[in-house]
């Protein structure tokens, strides 16, 4: 039972994963690709761990991690960029 339902929500995520990535590809603004890219971690992140569960394995658990960790660096320097114009600053003192 429990397996039905995990096999069944591991092919939502996959569609959700899909028309996540046609919204990074078709986006009409770059503001829409970068949410979508982060809306594209977070369901690569669930399924990763759906996954993790029907294998009944801990060795996914690292990748998840690393996942998360690479998905919000990516949106807060692209909030950055989006906001100031460059991601990293440096002051020159001429």
């Amino acid at each position: 039972m429990i397996e039905t339902i995990l096999t069944i929500s591991l092919v939502l995520f996959g569609i959700a994963i899909s028309i996540t990535f046609l919204r990074i590809l078709i986006g009409p603004t770059f503001p829409d690709r970068v949410l979508a890219m982060d809306v594209f971690g977070v369901n690569l992140i669930s399924s990763m761990a759906i996954i993790s569960i029907l294998f009944q394995t801990r060795a996914f658990y690292d990748v998840i991690l690393v996942l998360g960790i690479l998905a919000f660096i990516s949106t807060i320097s692209f909030s950055k960029f989006l906001e100031r114009g460059v991601i990293i600053e440096r002051k020159r003192d001429l």
